[in-house]
């Protein structure tokens, strides 16, 4: 049988993610591939660990990518920096905090989680108190969850976390260029994120930074596999990495002037990450988060103009997902796929307690613009007048418009 080449139809992604990816990104990811040792390749990697430097925020060296989704960088980090019984804390408040007790459970860890009601964050007396009577190796948080539409503050957890000399990982996929993040400012040892938010990318290739720190303890479980030592390869004394394919000691090295032949390089994903970052700094990261701030604050307005109420602590939301309760008497499902099938738009549930509960609205990197913003709320206003419910005709557009108006964003 044969098969016609596969066409995606035309959407527009308003939902938490992935988004529409920046033409500019599917440009650069569409150029021929050259060898992993070309010296053009090393001088892109190169290039790339320089970007995303920036994008950090921080000075590490060990900024890279791990040619993954943004979940295979949480692994990484966790099976690299934790050992069967070292404990960990994971303050929960969505579903990716559970992720995070998942991967670090799995990889032998002793897990403590606290848990908030979803909707709302952490107050930094809260985990250090926790800090203080578990005693953890690492503190693994997340900063901004798209489940809840939550943005965990970080700059007082990271002070605790040096002052207790715990080791801070936070999973920054879906916060990253959207909202602030300071890496060295807030004593972060290990970030991870991904491409599919407000980076403007695909999903496939997930950017990582590492302080000297979490050097330091990677490099003492340094052990190269047999096929590719040779007599100057000198082994940590510590515990083996569990994960071939995740060991950041091995990746590292093959990122470094070694250019140790660990696995073939996603070729078309290095480009798409580093066009991302460029396109990013070009902006940049001040005008980024502001150009989402606008952009949520213009949704979130419109949304609330409707007749809807918005979900969660609206101080601590990211600046580029609106959580949004779905209004009673409304098919949830239903409305998503009239707006799928009818308009080409895609909203989002939720998980767990939420799913059903509320639609999540993003305003995401390449998305997080006026005329994406404009027309959901349109669209998204037609579909609930069809489905009979009451609602002001034209008001969320026109609040939203006051809210560019009123901005430097247009």
């Amino acid at each position: 049988m044969n098969y016609p080449a596969f066409l995606p139809p035309a959407r527009l992604l308003m939902g938490p993610g992935p988004i529409d990816a920046d033409p500019r990104v599917l440009k650069a990811m569409s150029n021929q591939l050259i060898g992993q040792f070309d010296p053009k390749m090393t001088e892109c990697m190169d290039e790339t660990m320089a970007l995303y430097r920036q994008v950090f925020d921080t000075q590490n060296r060990w900024t890279f990518l791990i040619d993954s989704t943004s979940r295979g960088a949480i692994e990484a980090a966790m099976v690299s920096l934790l050992e069967p019984g070292d404990k960990v804390l994971v303050p929960v408040f969505g579903r990716f905090g559970h992720l995070l007790c998942e991967i670090a459970d799995r990889c032998g860890a002793l897990v403590s989680a606290i848990n908030t009601e979803w909707g709302s964050v952490f107050s930094p007396d809260v985990i250090q108190r926790e800090i203080k009577s578990t005693r953890p190796k690492m503190l693994a948080i997340v900063q901004g969850d798209t489940s809840t539409t939550m943005l965990q503050p970080l700059k007082e957890i990271g002070e605790i976390c040096r002052e207790e000399g715990v080791l801070f990982y936070c999973d920054a996929t879906a916060s990253i260029a959207g909202n602030e993040l300071k890496t060295d400012a807030w004593h972060l040892d290990a970030v991870t994120v991904g491409l599919q938010k407000c980076l403007c990318g695909p999903s496939g290739s997930a950017p990582i930074t590492l302080s000297e720190r979490a050097v330091t303890i990677i490099e003492e479980r340094r052990h190269v596999e047999a096929g590719i030592r040779d007599e100057n390869i000198v082994d940590g004394p510590g515990s083996r990495i569990a994960s071939n394919y995740f060991d950041l000691a091995m990746i590292m090295d093959y990122w470094s002037e070694m250019r140790l032949n660990h696995h073939t390089e996603a070729t078309s994903m290095l480009y798409g990450s580093h066009e991302c970052a460029r396109i990013l700094l070009e902006e940049g990261l001040t005008e980024s988060i502001q150009r989402h701030r606008v952009n949520g604050h213009a949704l979130a307005g419109g949304l609330t103009s409707m007749g809807l109420k918005l979900y969660g602590d609206q101080n601590n939301r990211m600046h580029n997902v609106v959580g949004v309760y779905i209004p009673e008497g409304i098919d949830g499902e239903r409305l998503r796929h009239i707006m799928l099938l009818e308009f080409g738009i895609e909203i989002g549930t939720s998980f767990g307690p939420l799913k059903g509960v509320i639609w999540r609205i993003g305003t995401m990197g390449y998305n997080a613009r006026p005329d994406a913003v404009l027309k959901t709320l349109a669209c998204l206003e037609q579909c609930l007048l069809s489905e009979g419910f009451k609602l002001p005709p034209g008001a969320a557009v026109a609040e939203a418009r006051r809210t560019y108006a009123a901005s430097t964003i247009s």
